[in-house]
């Protein structure tokens, strides 16, 4: 089994890195530049790669070092905190909790899905970001959010160690601006033959699904974009641009929100829906919050 790492060596490395040089951390350290020099040798010797490249006369993290930085922070920040409560000082405001969807969900789902978390009896703080998958479940594998939401599970060939919790599916709704939803809701959905449409990307479920029926269907809409950002595709349904898909047990406010029609559902589509997150049983609160909800109700 290989040595641990030197925590010495992980404070200097970590001081170095936020204060920009070895000169820096070397007044905050009171140690010498030498010392620092030898102490980050050692580390990188440890890890087996660099953690620092030369940028001019100051010194820049390279991939891996922006990687072991991330921890760093995490364990320095752990232990102060684990000091305070030594040293008898309160926990003071509500823990975070931190979230990545899939920039494709609608937002309102989104909420729909989060909103039980603000309610567990343990205070949090929640922080939410959105993005496309593969970024967002390297962020998961580096342990800087606490869950991934997505329509897309977890691919077991991926490096990634988390784990699929599916929270439910429900059927799809078309939407499209007033007019052009009395146009195309007649014989629908053979009406889509022809028809604009606008679509998320392929990297979502969804569209791989989406064009899957089609194809059984034998239904060929005319693409008139393709959005990795769902309110992006809604905004440009709403400007009459062409006709868009989103589940159905969020058509209310998608007509009321973005002043468009309902053309018809389909049930054959179902969007799948599912938390991502390191734990292999949910532990969280607020994760077993959502998941029970969602469960329970939401996509009853």
């Amino acid at each position: 089994m290989s040595d641990p790492i030197n925590y010495k060596h992980l404070k200097y490395f970590h001081t170095v890195a936020h204060e920009g040089s070895i000169a820096k951390a070397s007044e905050v350290l009171h140690v010498t530049p030498q010392t620092i020099s030898g102490q980050l040798s050692k580390l990188e010797d440890r890890i087996g790669s660099s953690l620092f490249e030369r940028e001019g006369r100051g010194l820049r993290l390279s991939e891996m070092g922006n990687l072991v930085l991330r921890y760093a922070d995490d364990i320095f920040d752990l232990g102060r905190e684990l000091n305070d409560v030594i040293r008898g000082a309160p926990l003071i405001g509500p823990s975070e909790f931190i979230v990545s969807a899939a920039s494709a969900l609608a937002k309102t789902i989104v909420y729909k899905i989060l909103e039980p978390a603000l309610h567990i009896n343990h205070e949090i703080k929640l922080t939410c970001h959105e993005g496309p998958v593969d970024s967002i479940l390297a962020e998961l594998a580096v342990h800087k959010i606490d869950m991934v939401l997505s329509d897309t599970p977890l691919a077991p060939n991926l490096s990634v160690k988390g784990y699929n919790h599916f929270l439910g599916q429900c059927s799809l709704t078309f939407f499209a601006a007033s007019n052009t939803a009395r146009k195309y809701r007649k014989n629908f959905p053979a009406s889509l033959t022809n028809a604009p449409i606008l679509l998320p990307t392929a990297q979502y479920s969804i569209r791989q699904q989406f064009d899957h029926w089609l194809d059984e269907e034998g239904i060929f809409p005319i693409i008139k974009g393709e959005f990795d950002d769902s309110a992006l595709m809604k905004s440009f349904g709403q400007a009459g641009v062409g006709i868009f898909f989103m589940p159905s047990i969020i058509s209310d406010e998608v007509c009321r929100n973005f002043n468009v029609r309902p053309i018809g559902e389909i049930d054959a589509l179902q969007q799948k829906f599912y938390a991502i997150s390191t734990e292999r049983k949910v532990k969280h609160p607020a994760v077993t919050a959502i998941y029970e909800q969602a469960k329970n109700s939401l996509f009853q």
